[in-house]
């Protein structure tokens, strides 16, 4: 995989704490990092679609029977 450098500022003491537990941990201070990102990512996608649930659950009385779906397309 393809790796690209990815700069940002952080506060002294994160940098810190970061250097300490992947050193405690045997961790790759760059592999924590982008794990991080990716779990944060996933959290984020994962609250978007629980929002969008809740959305359609509110119609869900509305909905009608699969069955009866399929006859309306004419399926």
């Amino acid at each position: 995989m393809n790796k690209v450098s990815y700069a940002v500022k952080i506060s002294p003491e994160i940098r810190t704490e970061l250097r300490k537990f992947c050193q405690e941990n045997g961790l790759k201070q760059g592999y924590f990092v982008e794990q991080a990102i990716e779990d944060k990512l996933k959290q984020a996608e994962n609250m978007e679609d629980v929002l969008e649930f809740q959305k359609l659950k509110k119609q869900e009385a509305e909905a009608l029977e699969f069955g009866q779906y399929l006859k309306s397309r004419n399926v």
